[in-house]
């Protein structure tokens, strides 16, 4: 199982002989505004897309937030199977996409079992406004849970508990407005996850985008036994 991170989540994991290009956004540095009500003002993406090969044979999308899913035409054709959350569907076939496959509890392709895992973008009334989201698990001969943008809650820890994964991937970066709580993983959530699973943690999400706080060093500081690719690294799981 590989896992390459191309920037941000956007993600090409290897599995089975499976390509799975996961929650892609390729616009060009500094193409899009700021997330607002946010520390750190400067445009999106604040880095360039590496050279990374994104041929893939299905695109996983865990949310339709423009830091998961923006000009994605650039590499994904219409008839690519894209598997989603079912509450997000009909806006994916709105893009124009014409194998749209929502993900109600579980799918396959190819050989592979892709299961919908909850998540919870931030806390109390934030996370409502931020919601739908969701993680998969990706489930062959080894096991990639991908937990999307959450926090670390009680769903988390039940998934990580339910599959077994050989892999978890964490969105890290402590992304966050300038009131409330982090909405996606901290370094103490990052440290959680670690020590519950029995297998290697990858975290991403850094340095990508404005309302991410946590950088690369601050974490790899923080949490011993992390995984954290650069942009454009392929990590052999």
């Amino acid at each position: 199982m590989d896992v390459t991170l191309a920037r941000h989540a956007t993600l090409v994991v290897a599995l089975d002989g499976v390509r799975f290009l996961v929650d892609p956004m390729l616009s060009e540095a500094g193409t899009n505004p700021p997330v607002e009500d946010t520390p750190r003002q400067r445009r999106n993406p604040l880095v360039d897309l590496p050279d990374v090969d994104l041929a893939h044979d299905a695109v996983l999308v865990t949310h339709r937030h423009p830091d998961h899913w923006d000009a994605w035409a650039e590499a994904v054709d219409a008839d690519t199977p894209v598997f989603c959350n079912p509450a997000e569907a009909d806006a994916f076939r709105e893009d124009g996409l014409t194998d749209v496959r929502p993900v109600d509890e579980r799918e396959t392709f190819r050989g592979v079992t892709i299961h919908r895992t909850p998540a919870r973008h931030g806390h109390g009334e934030t996370a409502e406004a931020m919601a739908p989201v969701c993680g998969f698990v990706l489930d062959g001969d080894e096991t990639c849970y991908l937990a999307g943008d959450t926090v670390w809650y009680d769903a988390v820890p039940a998934a990580i508990d339910a599959h077994d994964p050989d892999a978890v991937v964490v969105n890290a970066g402590a992304a966050q407005f300038r009131d409330g709580d982090p909405i996606t993983m901290d370094a103490a959530d990052v440290q959680r996850v670690v020590e519950h699973a029995d297998a290697p943690v990858v975290a991403d999400h850094m340095e990508a985008i404005n309302h991410c706080l946590l950088d690369r060093d601050d974490l790899r500081a923080a949490v011993d036994d992390v995984v954290i690719p650069a942009d454009g690294e392929t990590v052999s799981l």
